[in-house]
């Protein structure tokens, strides 16, 4: 059985939509086959205008919480790239000082000192 795969939609496509019904631009099938949603997805998002629960505050909420993760993902990436840069140029100074490097193990390990058991 397939795997079934749900589209998201933004508060504020969602508003436009419900509107361009209320303000009597057709149909409800009509006005949902226009936006390429089904017209049963349109009656609920109706009844969330109606109750309140879809306004412009609404599609305020929405688009802050989609930036966060924006900035969120974004932060997970300059933390990664820093880290690549660190490397590199550790690796750099490595090569500078002559000793042998390898990526994988780092420096040799520093011989022991005499006496040591």
């Amino acid at each position: 059985m397939p795997e079934r795969t749900y589209r998201s939609y933004s508060a504020e496509f969602k508003l436009s939509v419900v509107q361009a019904y209320l303000n009597g631009g057709g149909g409800l099938k009509a006005i949902a086959r226009q936006h390429g949603i089904s017209h049963t997805l349109l009656i609920r998002w109706i009844r969330k205008f109606e109750l309140g629960e879809l306004n412009e505050e609404f599609a305020r909420v929405d688009k802050v919480r989609d930036y966060e993760a924006k900035i969120a993902s974004l932060e997970r990436k300059i933390g990664q790239l820093v880290m690549e840069v660190d490397l590199l140029k550790k690796g750099a100074q490595l090569q500078a000082s002559g000793e042998p490097l390898s990526i994988v193990s780092g420096p040799p390990a520093s011989p022991p000192a005499k006496g040591a058991a």
